[in-house]
């Protein structure tokens, strides 16, 4: 199995974005030397005093600059709220600063109403999906420099390494999201953290919709990714200790305290105690938001979840209340899947 991490910059408590982007920084690297896949960082709005991953493509220029050969990428970069052409002017000078190692992750998201406004994003398309497909197709043919000699973009020169060009993935939560892979013949990322329940119907969307693709950037074969929320610790006790943060930050947004992040003590505090363990095996139907163990434990757990949905990859998503944890996290979690070390 490979291994991937999605990072979206907490600040830590006291702390500011200038902390959470050095702390991204950190994991990328040590992300790199233990063998893990890809690093992608994320994009929220109007929540900077707690989640500082603002402006992926930003991001990820300077963890160009830290990393050497781990790919890097975004997840997702929001495109309903920007021009395909910026978005992928963007990714190709991305590229040329990490020549063949960048992934251009294409999401959709909606955030608060005055967010919206300030981002001046309609929210009122009449057909989202096909205004969606239509601006990754634009995405994938800048990038790929792929319009036909007729169209009127077809002399419009993005930067480029001269190495391969940013691979276009489609991130999503919903069978809808999956579909829209599916026919466009382009990878998939499903974000089991924010819907687990949709996992198994979106993966059966997009193969049953996926067509060989007509993009440059696009594959004959479906390929996927599973993004868990998953935290580990030396015992399966320690792990579900940890993830009571997961636990607990969920109730809150469900209280609509969105962002917020609890220290492991208030958040066992307000679940009333410690979590369970994650048992070692899942029921048929049973998938958690979020899963915690020993390295065994997660090795186990990770390989069950990436088989039901057919991947050989997962990327690693966690709410935890110190970036020590989190370091330590994917230290363990490399040793339990066997990374190999760079």
């Amino acid at each position: 199995m490979e291994l991937s991490i999605v990072d979206l910059s907490p600040v830590p408590d006291g702390g500011t974005a200038t902390d959470a982007y050095a702390n991204t920084v950190e994991i990328a690297q040590q992300a790199e030397q233990l063998g893990y896949s890809r690093v992608w960082v994320a994009e929220h709005h109007g929540m900077a005093d707690t989640l500082a991953g603002t402006t992926p493509e930003v991001l990820l220029g300077h963890l160009a600059a830290g990393t050497d050969s781990i790919r890097l990428g975004s997840g997702a970069v929001l495109l309903n709220h920007y021009s395909p052409f910026k978005v992928a002017e963007q990714f190709g000078a991305l590229d040329a600063l990490a020549p063949g190692r960048i992934d251009a992750g294409l999401g959709r998201a909606n955030g608060s109403p005055a967010v919206d406004r300030a981002l001046g994003t309609d929210r009122r398309v009449q057909n989202p999906d096909e205004d969606h497909t239509e601006k990754i197709e634009a995405v994938a043919n800048h990038l790929y420099d792929d319009y036909p000699e007729s169209h009127p973009y077809s002399d419009i020169e993005i930067p480029r390494s001269g190495e391969e060009p940013p691979v276009p993935w489609v991130l999503g939560s919903s069978p809808s999201s999956a579909a829209i892979a599916g026919k466009l013949g382009l990878r998939f990322c499903f974000a089991a953290f924010i819907r687990p329940q949709f996992a198994t119907h979106a993966f059966e969307e997009y193969r049953e919709q996926f067509q060989p693709s007509k993009l440059s950037g696009g594959i004959d074969e479906p390929q996927g990714m599973i993004a868990a929320n998953a935290i580990a610790a030396e015992t399966d006790e320690d792990a579900a200790r940890l993830r009571a943060v997961a636990e607990a930050s969920y109730k809150r947004m469900q209280r609509g305290e969105v962002g917020t992040r609890p220290s492991v003590e208030e958040a066992i505090d307000e679940l009333g105690g410690v979590p369970d363990p994650t048992p070692a095996t899942l029921d048929a139907d049973e998938w958690p938001r979020a899963i915690s163990g020993s390295p065994e434990t997660l090795d186990g757990l990770l390989n069950q979840l990436a088989d039901r949905v057919g991947v050989d990859e997962v990327m690693i998503q966690h709410v935890v209340g110190d970036h020590e944890d989190a370091l330590r996290s994917h230290e363990l979690l490399a040793e339990g899947v066997g990374l190999t070390p760079r």
